[in-house]
């Protein structure tokens, strides 16, 4: 059965390994129930009528699919290792198992009925035999999957996340990153740092704010962020379908 038990689908990955971030959703209250709303959790009833597609921002096929050609056109191959840090319910996840070999992608998320949630669309999309690597964890700790990364990806992560939970992100990705690893991310860009003012976006006229969530930051905010955590950073530019521009963070 995909539904597992609260005590069983906090202890183990989809592949059968036990990692000791079993205790990570017992912290999520205090650490991030008041930065952002995807701590709520799903009922198993809610997740088979495929309700946890809309809870993830809705546009599924398109959003997915635009994260994995993106990558795909970055140079991820099969045979490499991907990350996919809130990996939330795979909207992008089912598209990169279908294409990558067994046991390369681990996903990652804060909610445990997301994953499950996950779980759920993996049977239904017949890819069990890929052997996802899925983990609930709230402290971005990706070295519990114990290997290293050619591609980390967090797709609308950052823009629910304080400069303090970045840091922290960037920080366990620079441990498990290869040496040539890249790490994309997307982010709600600012004009200018410390834009204390809300900013409308044009297309989808999402409104961002300096300090709550979604927010906003400048290119010079967030390669501030990644010095901190000893990481390089590249603005690549607009990414569609949403109004967000994308990073890609490398090894200094």
């Amino acid at each position: 059965m995909w539904f597992k038990s609260k005590k069983t689908r906090k202890a183990s990955t989809s592949n059968g390994k036990k990692p000791d971030a079993a205790a990570a959703p017992k912290r999520i209250s205090a650490a991030m129930k008041n930065v952002n709303a995807y701590h709520k959790e799903l009922t198993k009833e809610q997740i088979e009528k495929g309700e946890h597609r809309h809870f993830v921002g809705a546009l599924w096929e398109e959003v997915g699919q635009a994260q994995f050609e993106f990558l795909k056109a970055r140079g991820l191959t099969p045979e490499q290792r991907l990350c996919d840090i809130g990996c939330g319910a795979l909207r992008a996840g089912i598209h990169f198992l279908r294409y990558m070999d067994a046991g390369n992608y681990c996903g990652m998320d804060i909610n445990a009925s997301l994953i499950d949630a996950g779980r759920w669309e993996i049977e239904q999309a017949g890819l069990t035999g890929k052997n996802a690597n899925l983990m609930v964890n709230d402290a971005f700790e990706m070295s519990r999957f114990e290997m290293r990364f050619d591609y980390i990806l967090a797709a609308s992560l950052f823009t629910h996340l304080f400069g303090n939970h970045i840091v922290r992100c960037l920080i366990e990705a620079r441990k498990v990153m290869a040496p040539k690893g890249q790490f994309f991310s997307t982010f709600f860009q600012a004009p200018e740092s410390g834009h204390l003012e809300p900013i409308t976006h044009e297309v989808t006229k999402a409104v961002t704010y300096y300090d709550r969530d979604p927010f906003h930051y400048s290119i010079e905010e967030i390669t501030f962020l990644a010095g901190v955590a000893g990481l390089k950073t590249e603005l690549i530019g607009k990414w569609c379908p949403r109004d967000q521009r994308m990073l890609v963070f490398t090894l200094a």
